[in-house]
């Protein structure tokens, strides 16, 4: 069975924005508040398992949320999934230039 996750983007008294979490399938659940966009994929990667990885994302936003709250939620999602991808490929350089380190050193066989 598909599990669907609510994804509603806000924005804090102080004016930065934040992504609200909602497992739709249970009832009664706490939201979940994700900062970034990493803690974000994270989180939904987190609740996606409960449902082998098959999760439909719906996506709005409060009223008070601004134009470019969103542009940047936007932009920043894409950024992080071109990265992924080019982890995944195996690519020399991430999508922004910088080498694509796995973190293991290789000194040579």
């Amino acid at each position: 069975m598909a599990g669907m996750i609510e994804s509603t983007i806000k924005t804090s008294p102080l004016g930065r924005w934040y992504i609200e979490l909602v497992d739709t399938m249970k009832e009664d659940e706490e939201p979940i508040v994700c900062l970034d966009v990493f803690e974000y994929a994270d989180k939904v990667e987190e609740m996606g398992n409960e449902y082998d990885g098959a999760v439909e994302v719906i996506w709005s936003s409060d009223d008070n949320v601004t134009p470019e709250q969103i542009n940047e939620v936007r932009m920043q999602m894409n950024a992080y999934e071109a990265e992924q991808e080019a982890k995944k490929s195996g690519e020399a350089n991430m999508p922004d230039g910088t080498p694509n380190f796995d973190g293991t050193p290789n000194f040579g066989s």
